[in-house]
C-alpha cells in the first residue's frame, strides 16, 4: 500500500509542478506534510536543503528521498519513477504537437498564460523557505520575537557578494556555512 501511495502523490507532483523544482515544493509539502504526515515541517527544510545541494531536478531528488526515507531503495525508486512519468509523457506529446502546430497562435497564447502561476508559485515556495529560516524555533505561528537578524545579515550578504561579484553559488553557500559554524561554535564555547 505505501509502495502505491509514493507512485500517487509524486505522481502527482510530476504531473502539476510546472516551473522547476521550486515550483514544485509547495506541492511537495502538501504531499508529503499534509496529506500523508510523512515528513515533519523541519524534515521538510532538511529535504529541501538536501535537494538543493545534491545535482539534479530538486523534484526528482525529494522524491528519491523521501521515498528511500518513507520505504528504503524501492520508494524511492517507485517516488521518482512516480516523479517523472509525467513528464516523460507530456514531453513526448506535446514534442509531436509542438512540430505539428507550432505557428499556431493559440499554442503560443497558452504557454504564455503558464508564465503568471509558475512565478506565484516559486514566490510560494520561496517564502516557505525563507519564513522558517528568519524565524526559527515558531514552528508555524511566526513571531516577531523569534526573528533571527544573524539570518537575515548573512542571506543579504550572499545576495550581495553573488550579485556584486557574480560569485560561484557553491562557493557562497559553503561560506554562509561557515559564517553560521562560526557563530555557533563562538556562541558555545566563547560566551
Amino acid at each position: 500500500m505505501i509502495y502505491l501511495q509514493l507512485f500517487l502523490a509524486f505522481l502527482q507532483i510530476g504531473a502539476f509542478s510546472f516551473g522547476g523544482g521550486y515550483a514544485a515544493m509547495p506541492l511537495i509539502q502538501a504531499q508529503v506534510i499534509d496529506h500523508y504526515g510523512w515528513l515533519t515541517a523541519a524534515d521538510f527544510n532538511d529535504l529541501v536543503t538536501i535537494a538543493e545541494m545534491t545535482p539534479g531536478p530538486i523534484a526528482l531528488n525529494a522524491a528519491t528521498f523521501v521515498g528511500n526515507q518513507i520505504a528504503g531503495i524501492p520508494g524511492a525508486v517507485i517516488a521518482t519513477f512516480g516523479v517523472i512519468l509525467p513528464s516523460c509523457l507530456f514531453v513526448s506529446v506535446l514534442a509531436a504537437l509542438y512540430a505539428k502546430y507550432r505557428n499556431l497562435a493559440t499554442m503560443k497564447e497558452v504557454l504564455h498564460s503558464l508564465h503568471p502561476a509558475v512565478i506565484a508559485m516559486i514566490f510560494a515556495a520561496g517564502l516557505k523557505i525563507v519564513v522558517p529560516a528568519l524565524f526559527p524555533g515558531t514552528g508555524a505561528a511566526t513571531a516577531v520575537s523569534e526573528f533571527s537578524l544573524r539570518h537575515l545579515l548573512i542571506f543579504l550578504g550572499a545576495l550581495f557578494v553573488l550579485r556584486k561579484w557574480k560569485s560561484d553559488p557553491i562557493k557562497v553557500m559553503v561560506g554562509c556555512g561557515a559564517v553560521e559554524l562560526a557563530y555557533e561554535c563562538a556562541a558555545r564555547y566563547l560566551f
